[in-house]
């Protein structure tokens, strides 16, 4: 079976990365597991609502994904991480989870904080047997709920 996880918050969801993980899936036989990072924004915020942003994003992403494959066969499950994305990635590695591709979605460079923080990048150098994707993505409106 193969195994993709996609890490993305603000571009869960949008046109090109779900053309990305869709030729991913092709032939079937795949888990697709869905890693949101929570964001901190500027400002005031808590704990509780960092998450509970994050968990709406996933829920929305996950039925985009699995909106993809029409016969339902494709396993899409996720979670919200760490803030950081490497250290989320590395989290679901040290339980036992392995994959075989990672997608990273990163807004366009000047408004991305994983592009500055050199994220697709680090992905590559901690995970050196696993492909890594970056795929430039749109700001996705935040799902209502």
């Amino acid at each position: 079976m193969r195994r993709i996880v996609v890490i993305a918050h603000k571009t869960l969801g949008g046109q090109a990365l779900l053309e990305e993980v869709g030729r991913g899936m092709r032939g079937g036989d795949c888990r697709v597991h869905v890693l949101v990072p929570m964001v901190h924004p500027m400002g005031t915020f808590t704990e509780a609502s960092c998450r509970a942003d994050a968990q709406r994003v996933l829920e929305e992403g996950m039925r985009r994904i699995r909106q993809l494959d029409p016969t339902g066969s494709i396993d899409v499950t996720g979670e919200v991480g760490d803030p950081n994305p490497v250290y989320a990635a590395q989290t679901i590695v040290n339980r036992g989870e392995g994959f075989d591709e990672i997608v990273v979605s990163t807004l366009r460079e000047g408004l991305s904080r994983w592009l500055l923080g050199d994220v697709p990048k680090r992905l590559a150098r901690t995970f050196p047997s696993v492909p890594v994707t970056h795929v430039l993505g749109a700001e996705e409106p935040a799902p209502t709920g």
